[in-house]
């Protein structure tokens, strides 16, 4: 897949339930946001993966290398080039994304986690992106200035998409991930009827 039909991300932090303990989330943003809004995607990842990531973030250096410093090491020796990290796929509430990785001899594709993919892009500096199907299946619209109030209780199959990416702004911000879950799903449920039933 080409550059030109991809969506380059920036990663926002990582934030922890109070609500939920062990739930961590990963938040990302399109990298042509402004200060104003943009479309966010949160993605729950596990806790080593979260400290890994948060590690980076706030520039700690631990005593031993984590296992993502030592992937980066690993492809500094061998002459090994992490190119882009790309999430291409949001299917029964999981991510998946692909390392694009070459050396002078071979370029290849290796499938990964999207908490570990994010987690040696940041390291090597690599930019990471989405297909316009994810961003369309799993964000949510930020507005500096949006009215993010409750509704009055209804079923959340009624309501429509754009009410929905406000509940989940709402939830995330709450840090209720699993309500966000429930409301991704029946967002991509919305948004992509013809994969309903997979």
């Amino acid at each position: 897949m080409e550059n030109d039909n991809l969506i380059e991300l920036k990663v926002l932090g990582i934030t922890r339930s109070e609500v939920q303990p062990g739930a961590y989330a990963l938040l990302l943003e399109n990298a042509d946001s402004t200060t104003d809004e943009a479309r966010r995607i949160p993605i729950v990842v596990g806790a080593a993966e979260a400290q890994s990531i948060a590690v980076h973030l706030e520039q700690v250096m631990p005593t031993r290398p984590l296992t993502h410093d030592l992937f980066v090491s690993m492809f500094h020796v061998f002459g090994i080039e992490l190119q882009r990290v790309v999430i291409y796929s949001f299917k029964d509430g999981v991510f998946a994304a692909m390392l694009h990785v070459v050396n002078p001899t071979t370029k290849v594709e290796i499938d990964a986690r999207t908490s570990d993919a994010i987690a040696i892009a940041l390291r090597t500096g690599a930019p990471i992106y989405t297909t316009p199907e994810v961003m369309q299946l799993t964000s949510y619209e930020w507005r500096r200035d949006g009215d993010y109030k409750a509704h009055k209780p209804v079923r959340l199959e009624d309501l429509p998409v754009e009410k929905l990416e406000r509940r989940l702004q709402q939830y995330v911000d709450k840090e209720q991930y699993e309500k966000a879950a429930k409301v991704q799903k029946i967002i991509a449920q919305k948004t992509n009827p013809t994969q309903s039933g997979e």
